[in-house]
């Protein structure tokens, strides 16, 4: 189950990677928490969640080619070391009460920006930590300290909020960035792009990753999977305030937990795959696992009991990190070197950078209809989109 954390590089990566995304969940949810208290809108809290990831839908295919041009560590380097600085601008703030939503919008707008070239870079570097032979474990290490980090950090916000402030929250999660930069310093040998084309222009770069993607149906649909999930399933987290406060009646310690246990069901699901590994019939079980989060993100939408609330999310959070991480790898073993990053930038750009349009829209809906009512139409949306592709798309189940 953890055979790559056996690899020094990988091991002080990930380590620095999972304090540092313990602190990011704390500043996301004490940051949604910011935004709902100083408005009370559903559709602002869509809006900053637009803002924080319509960067990665503008940009993150330009910080594909760079990942495959420049030495990826140089550029985390720099990507954390802005997002600390974010944070920490955040914090100050909060702190002298100077914070309008205006503010959190632009700091939302920056971090997008820092992340649609931190994470093809973030994607792609992994093999080159570990080798092909470790690739799969290791993308689950990670989606496991993602996870974790997502069953600790919302938790932690709560308890933090009630007693540091969310200036705290914002402030931590600033230092929390020095211990992935301390890991990337201490990595012995730097990360090197084997497949670099600097003798070949930016633009021409771009245009051979969209070339070849497009050539390729698999990974196009694979792709296409990710999109439609990351539009209409997603924004349930931007929504999770007002079902914690108005519809649950639960309030931000509630909100923290309701977080946490969709991080506990990806976290079964994600030491579930460094476990069986390699395993055959990847394509039916992305299918099956696709289905059982349209159907427990419906369950969650017409849930009124905490309890059963809490039930629906560990599967929303098994089924998401299940499909995700299944195409993540799909995508990174059946591509060569040299692409690799321009691929997982488009794998970023469908799962994060359109991710804002449907934030939005749906906080625009929630806000007209009701937030139950938003996430059971999108859930049944994806619902219909997967049985689809089941029967349309025979070669995804042969995968």
């Amino acid at each position: 189950m953890f055979s790559s954390l056996k690899i020094r590089n990988f091991r002080l990566y990930w380590s620095g990677m999972f304090i540092s995304l313990v602190g990011s969940w704390v500043q996301t949810v004490a940051q949604s928490w910011l935004v709902f208290s100083l408005t009370n809108s559903t559709f602002l809290l869509g809006l900053v969640g637009f803002l924080s990831t319509f960067p990665v839908f503008a940009l993150s295919l330009f910080g594909g080619v760079a990942a495959d041009r420049i030495d990826k560590r140089k550029i985390l380097l720099a990507t954390q070391a802005a997002f600390m600085v974010l944070a920490f601008m955040l914090a100050f703030l909060n702190q002298t009460r100077l914070i309008t939503p205006f503010q959190i919008m632009i700091i939302a707008s920056l971090n997008g920006i820092v992340m649609a070239f931190d994470g093809p870079c973030r994607q792609s570097v992994i093999v080159e930590l570990v080798g092909r032979e470790h690739l799969l474990n290791a993308i689950a290490l990670n989606s496991a300290a993602f996870n974790s980090a997502r069953i600790i950090g919302p938790a932690l916000a709560g308890i933090l909020i009630a007693n540091i402030g969310m200036s705290g929250c914002f402030f931590l999660n600033g230092v929390s960035f020095l211990a992935v930069i301390v890991a990337l310093v201490m990595i012995r040998s730097s990360v090197e792009n084997k497949g670099k084309r600097q003798n070949k222009h930016f633009f021409r770069e771009l245009w051979e990753g969209i070339e070849y993607l497009k050539d390729n149906r698999v990974l196009l649909m694979l792709i296409a999977v990710v999109g439609l999930t990351s539009f209409f399933g997603m924004p349930y987290v931007i929504m999770m305030p007002v079902f914690a406060e108005e519809i649950l009646g639960v309030g931000a310690k509630g909100f923290g937990v309701l977080m946490s246990f969709v991080g506990a069901g990806a976290l079964i699901a994600a030491l579930s795959l460094a476990r069986m590994g390699n395993f055959k019939h990847k394509g039916r079980a992305l299918l099956v696992s696709a289905a059982v989060f349209c159907l427990s993100l419906m369950l969650f939408a017409l849930s009124r009991i905490f309890a059963l609330s809490l039930v629906a999310l560990v599967f929303v959070g098994w089924s998401s990190v299940t499909a995700i991480s299944i195409i993540n790898t799909l995508l990174q073993t059946l591509v060569p070197d040299h692409f690799r990053g321009r691929i997982m930038s488009a794998f970023m750009f469908t799962f994060a950078g359109v991710m804002p349009f449907g934030n939005l829209l749906s906080g625009s809906l929630a806000h007209i209809w009701g937030a139950a009512n938003t996430l059971f139409i999108n859930a049944a949306i994806c619902f219909v989109f997967f049985v689809v592709i089941h029967f349309a798309y025979p070669q995804i189940k042969r995968l």
